[in-house]
């Protein structure tokens, strides 16, 4: 069975909860103020700017060529269009480039970039792919769910879910669970045990992403 099929249960089980958190839930039926919503957008910008370094160690580590193209691809894809992307979008919000540029981590931000990061650094080109996995699967599939009940009236939650439910992105989650298969194929009970720790911490990070932004979590002291 393909290491994807196999986790694919537990995938569906987080990526259920992620869109039946009132966060989540909100975006879906237009409802969400913008006040979490602002806050999500500032970390999120923080957090592809360290997503971007972990293409940069998979340009690095890559074992083909081709890989490391793609991976390099991908790394000037996001700190060009869609960082750009998403500081428009964060315009519509009223958030400025200042705003985000300046944003400090918040404890989740850190404990799941930094978990990221180490993941690729420590491990195995192969750690680092399942590492990355979650991100493009939970928001492909999340946005996916939300869009079988209806694009909301909220233009700007709408082009959210559009963003996420869109051809490139359908074809970059593809392309990243077909990537996972072909490098966890015939790897050892004891590495399968590793890559499913992994794909699991950062699915878990994956929810608490959003509902630290439903909580606009800040740092105790």
């Amino acid at each position: 069975m393909a290491f994807t099929d196999e986790i694919r249960p537990r995938a569906n089980e987080i990526w259920t909860a992620i869109v039946e958190h009132p966060m989540v839930a909100g975006i879906g039926d237009g409802t969400l103020q913008a006040e979490p919503f602002k806050y999500w957008v500032r970390q999120d910008y923080q957090y592809l700017i360290e997503y971007s370094r972990l293409f940069a160690l998979g340009a690095a580590k890559a074992p083909t060529f081709d890989r490391m193209k793609t991976f390099t691809q991908l790394l000037t894809a996001t700190l060009t269009e869609e960082m750009d992307l998403h500081r428009s979008y964060a315009a519509e919000f009223g958030i400025t480039e200042s705003e985000l540029e300046t944003t400090s981590l918040s404890p989740t931000t850190q404990g799941y970039t930094d978990f990221l990061l180490r993941t690729a650094a420590l491990g195995s080109f192969t750690d680092l792919v399942v590492a990355l996995l979650p991100c493009m699967w939970g928001f492909n599939d999340v946005a996916t769910q939300l869009a079988a009940d209806g694009l909301p009236a909220d233009e700007r939650y709408a082009a959210w879910i559009e963003m996420y439910t869109g051809e490139e992105f359908n074809e970059l989650t593809e392309w990243c669970l077909t990537l996972t298969d072909e490098m966890t194929a015939g790897a050892s009970e004891t590495d399968i045990e590793r890559y499913r720790h992994i794909f699991e911490t950062s699915a878990q990070y994956e929810y608490r992403f959003w509902d630290a932004a439903w909580r606009r979590e800040e740092w105790t002291i």
